[in-house]
């Protein structure tokens, strides 16, 4: 699939600029951010939707100095 997107003159200019950087085409740039993107937030969602499950689930965190209690360190 091909697509097009309308740049500012600014916005045209980082973005070769960013590309040029890394190597990179333009589109190759693109879609690396975009993917990145991405990917971000799906880890952002993952991770929330752990932390509210084991906060459901009557889980508290303790300090670390506990953990090395426990383990004689």
């Amino acid at each position: 699939m091909a697509f097009s997107i309308r740049l500012t003159e600014e916005e045209r200019l980082l973005a070769e600029s960013y590309a040029k950087l890394h190597s990179y085409s333009m589109a190759e740039a693109f879609k690396r951010a975009l993917f990145e993107k991405i990917e971000d937030e799906y880890d952002v969602t993952i991770g929330q939707e752990a932390y509210d499950e084991y906060v459901a689930d009557g889980k508290r965190s303790r300090p670390i100095s506990e953990l090395w209690k426990e383990c004689n360190l």
